[in-house]
């Protein structure tokens, strides 16, 4: 029953989901617009992504008016768009915990719920896991549906279209995609194919050119005419049906296309999803839904961009809280924005610089380098094996292409790093942003993986600044060392230490002596290496001496200078923010096997399990990383030995 004192007295009176097929047109436009002002309150208070939950509320509801989704199967592509999904399947109260340390995730989680079929953090991956799903059904013979979304820009992924083709092909049964096109991934989106999608979209007489042309090509007697009159009537509907309809192209791959439809008019919504379900019953059905990011709050309409994901925010002002800070402290600047000045200042003077990314020119500092050299600047979109590929025939042809990725998302692309890259030693820099522990994100998005991914690769040169000036030198290291080369820095600002002019490279595998000691020597890369010298700094009040190296590179890996200090200290200690196995420390461990030094070795680093969202302070505490944790288990580690 409704609680008429509640702000959201529908969405209040849900027991369970399945209350909603029995709704009225009525009720589902106000359980729709209760969603969204639950989601404009929530996440002004806890922060999240935004805009793109704003754009996908009348489809969920629409779609749990028609499924039930204890029995159907959806796949969510892009996790961050499925919190109206969570809202409606018994997660509101738990709101408030929204992406923090034992909360509610911002992406979707097998554990977390039943109705969360399949886990999403990536892109493109929603129609093949789906019509996976399908045939498992089939295979048991079992009876219900399957129903993949993508959009947000995930219909650039080559992947994509793999499940479609496979789909159509399988002539898959009570299987549905919906294409939740909002024009956008992040940044806006890229590409042929959205201008395709546009075309569609401008097209809005598709259905009833469809049907009127169906319907004159049947009233022709062809069984009355010669072989050849009718073959060419066949032609001619064809034809006709491909110059006036744009939707054939998921025809042809095997689909029954219906759309465009308004996916902010929720009883449209629910009507196109009614026919969808009886079409479905033939073979796969391909809905297109026109939506838009920030739907129903003017502020994230006008820049979906800066309301993707936001911190917490004044909802009735439309502006974003910003953290106070002093104004006689200036922060220093983020690693992202000092690799974006750095390549635009390198770009000034070579011309064959050129910059590359993947849906992520803001996120990534390279919309810098876009503004100031606009035709060596490309976006691809969600395509990131595509993104390297290219990135290699540039290369090939005497370009220096820097891609510039997520570590976690680089990991999509790993076979065309070896394969296309590595293999032929193309000279392609890959600058990895968010390396190590991220934060509200969760496993899918920190970026632990790619030391380990990395260093098994022929002729790569893989390194780690220790702050922002380092960061500047390695990415002209790596722009002008002759081999594929990756360099990985955090989130995050920097140490606020001196950008040296002019730019100058580091001398490829060359580490750095930081400190002299003969008790520990401290190993470290990258970011640990600042809290390195805090640590040896803390020690030597207590009588322990250490040595603190900063590696720089794990491939080729300082063994000389390493070695060196092996052989003067009593036991080695290894820092670094990733994962251990194959790691940092593997790597070191493995040198010192070969050169037959044999040295107590405390490796820290992330152990081998997942670490779950929170803030990244809190996390790195849990996973011993922390600097205060770190002194105390290095300690404990020295009395032991």
């Amino acid at each position: 029953m409704e609680n008429p004192s509640s702000p959201y007295p529908l969405l209040d009176s849900l027991a369970a989901p399945q209350q909603i097929r029995h709704f009225t047109p009525d009720q589902l436009e106000r359980l729709a617009a209760e969603v969204r002002a639950f989601i404009i309150t929530s996440v002004s208070e806890t922060g999240g992504h935004f805009s793109s939950n704003l754009g996908t509320v009348e489809l969920t509801v629409a779609l749990f008016h028609h499924f039930d989704f204890l029995q159907d199967r959806i796949v969510w592509d892009v996790g961050h768009q499925a919190y109206p999904h969570k809202i409606l399947t018994g997660r509101k109260d738990r709101f408030p915990t929204l992406r923090q340390h034992h909360g509610l995730s911002g992406f979707l989680k097998r554990d977390e719920s039943p109705y969360d079929h399949f886990g999403a953090g990536h892109a493109s991956t929603s129609i093949s896991a789906a019509l996976g799903m399908a045939k498992a059904r089939d295979i048991q013979k079992q009876d219900h549906a399957c129903i993949a979304v993508i959009g947000d820009g995930s219909m650039t992924a080559g992947m994509a279209f793999e499940g479609l083709n496979q789909a159509g092909y399988l002539e898959a049964k009570n299987f549905l995609v919906i294409l939740n096109d909002n024009d956008m991934s992040i940044n806006p989106n890229v590409g042929s194919l959205q201008g395709y999608l546009n075309q569609i979209m401008s097209g809005q007489y598709y259905q009833r050119w469809r049907d009127r042309i169906e319907h004159a090509i049947k009233a022709i007697p062809l069984e009355g005419l010669s072989k050849g009159v009718a073959k060419a009537a066949k032609w001619s509907e064809e034809s006709f049906k491909r110059l006036m309809v744009p939707g054939l192209l998921f025809e042809d791959l095997g689909f029954r296309y219906i759309g465009p439809v308004n996916g902010h008019d929720v009883n449209a919504t629910s009507k196109a999803l009614a026919e969808a379900k009886e079409k479905m019953k033939e073979g796969p059905v391909l809905l297109h839904v026109q939506t838009k990011k920030g739907y129903g709050y003017e502020p994230a309409v006008q820049d979906p961009l800066k309301w993707h994901g936001v911190t917490a925010f004044d909802a009735e002002a439309g502006e974003i809280i910003k953290v106070q800070v002093d104004p006689s402290k200036p922060a220093p600047p983020s690693y992202t924005s000092v690799f974006g000045k750095a390549l635009v200042e390198l770009g000034k003077n070579d011309a064959k610089i050129v910059g590359i990314t993947a849906a992520m020119l803001d996120g990534t500092g390279l919309n810098l380098f876009q503004k100031a050299f606009p035709d060596r600047c490309f976006d691809v979109g969600i395509a990131e094996q595509h993104a390297v590929t290219f990135a290699a025939g540039l290369a090939a042809q005497g370009m220096r292409p820097v891609c510039a990725i997520y570590s976690t998302f680089l990991q999509r692309g790993f076979d065309q790093v070896a394969h296309d890259v590595c293999i032929q030693d193309l000279p392609v820099t890959f600058a990895l942003d968010r390396a190590g522990i991220v934060g509200a994100d969760g496993p899918t998005h920190h970026g632990l993986y790619d030391l380990a991914y990395l260093r098994c690769l022929p002729n790569i040169i893989l390194m780690a600044p220790k702050d922002e000036n380092e960061l500047r030198r390695m990415l002209m290291t790596a722009l002008y060392c002759g081999h594929p080369a990756a360099l990985r820095y955090p989130r995050g600002n920097g140490l606020g230490v001196v950008l040296e002019e002019p730019i100058t490279a580091l001398p490829v595998g060359k580490g750095e002596l930081l400190r002299e000691g003969h008790d520990l020597l401290l190993c470290a890369l990258g970011a640990m290496v600042e809290p390195a010298l805090r640590i040896a700094g803390a020690l030597a009040e207590e009588g322990i001496s250490c040595a603190v190296l900063n590696a720089r590179f794990v491939k080729p890996m300082d063994e000389a200078l390493i070695h060196a200090w092996a052989g003067r200290c009593r036991a080695i200690v290894t820092l670094e923010e990733g994962c251990a196995p194959a790691g940092f420390g593997g790597a070191v461990a493995e040198s010192l096997a070969d050169a037959g030094l044999t040295r107590p070795l405390l490796r820290c680093a992330v152990a081998d399990h997942l670490v779950h969202h929170g803030d990244p302070k809190r996390l790195l505490e849990e996973e011993g990383l922390s600097p205060q944790v770190l002194e105390s288990r290095i300690r404990n580690f020295f009395r032991d030995i």
